[in-house]
């Protein structure tokens, strides 16, 4: 298996379309994140408080680096509305070389 990179995708769910866009907006502002690709509609079921509950949320998919992930998992906490939000980062293990280096080219910067 291939070494990952350092470059990170994070998953993020938030509440609504909005909230999502307000977030990842900025977190690209900020550098924190390349892009953010946000889909609409994903219906979430989750153990919360003792009990099963399903709701409407809005994914969000950032592309960043490993380096910058407490960072930007401290500023989604600060935008975002639920008291415990998704946060997840995988690895990339492999990827087009020019978007890899991209991705490095516009984080670790304010952008604004």
């Amino acid at each position: 298996m291939a070494e990952a990179t350092d470059e990170i995708v994070v998953f993020v769910t938030a509440g609504s379309e909005e909230e999502a866009t307000r977030i990842g907006r900025k977190v690209v502002e900020e550098g924190l994140a390349a892009c953010a690709n946000i889909f609409p509609g994903v219906r979430s079921i989750f153990r919360w408080e003792g009990k099963v509950s399903e709701e409407q949320e809005a994914m969000m998919v950032l592309k960043s680096r490993a380096g910058l992930f407490e960072d930007l998992a401290t500023m989604v906490k600060g935008l975002h509305s639920y008291s415990v939000p998704e946060i997840i980062a995988i690895p990339v293990v492999r990827g087009s070389a020019d978007y890899l280096s991209w991705i490095g080219d516009v984080t670790g910067k304010s952008t604004k």
